[in-house]
């Protein structure tokens, strides 16, 4: 139930006040190979749901331009309106900062070609998404043959592979805990922690916090961080 609530709070922490600060720049330029007719959303989530920053109708040309006021680097999602389409690759997040992102995609493989340029937080958060998904391909492998050792009634194996899976959630934790503290002077940091290692240890989290770096510590997301930790410490105060 606790681990609940932590989520809870990560999820209202990073919904809560979106304001726009300023109006800077971001210029996007980009391409969606196979894509002759539809329409392209830039969005960001705000009040829990992802609100429409700019549209793009494309008609014949697959190239496509956006110009959006970004006060500092978040992260942004563009999609795709096919029109009358079972697809559901629709959604292709980015971390965005100002300045100048060129964005190329395919049609038939909307987030799996994309490929993004201009923003050294996306490209960090492409390196973490690396992490993740090797931890994860090892994780559905263990959880393969504890299905089959249950199958099987094999308990000795059994416990070995619960120990095993058990060891590999802690290790995927602690790697992205220092994947985080080593990129901590760049705004994808606390995004990381906020959206995928909110119930780390609070230990691991407090270290995260002192090793942003104060330009990042009063970013968009290095706020909401130092929110939820004081949040989290109140939650986990032992009660009288």
């Amino acid at each position: 139930m606790k681990k609940l609530i932590i989520a809870f709070a990560a999820t209202a922490v990073l919904i809560a006040c979106d304001k726009k600060e300023s109006d800077s720049g971001l210029h996007i330029t980009g391409k969606v190979d196979g894509l002759k007719q539809g329409k392209l959303y830039i969005q960001h989530i705000a009040d829990s749901s992802l609100v429409v920053l700019d549209s793009i109708l494309i008609k014949g040309d697959s190239n496509f331009e956006s110009n959006i006021a970004l006060a500092e680097p978040e992260m942004l999602y563009l999609s795709i309106d096919r029109g009358v389409s079972s697809s559901t690759d629709n959604l292709l997040p980015f971390f965005a900062e100002p300045g100048t992102i060129h964005i190329e995609t395919s049609l038939q493989e909307f987030y799996a070609k994309a490929k993004i340029t201009g923003s050294k937080n996306n490209d960090l958060y492409n390196d973490y998404k690396k992490i993740k998904t090797r931890y994860a391909d090892e994780q559905n492998k263990t959880m393969s043959l504890i299905l089959l050792a249950k199958k099987t009634n094999n308990t000795q194996k059994l416990d070995s592979l619960n120990q095993r899976a058990e060891k590999l959630t802690t290790r995927n934790y602690l790697d992205a805990v220092n994947f985080v503290v080593n990129n901590a002077k760049h705004e994808v940091a606390p995004y990381i922690a906020l959206t995928e290692i909110y119930d780390v240890n609070i230990k691991y989290l407090d270290t995260i916090q002192k090793a942003m770096s104060p330009e990042v510590a009063k970013s968009k997301y290095g706020k909401q961080l130092t929110t939820f930790i004081s949040e989290r410490k109140k939650l986990e105060q032992p009660q009288p």
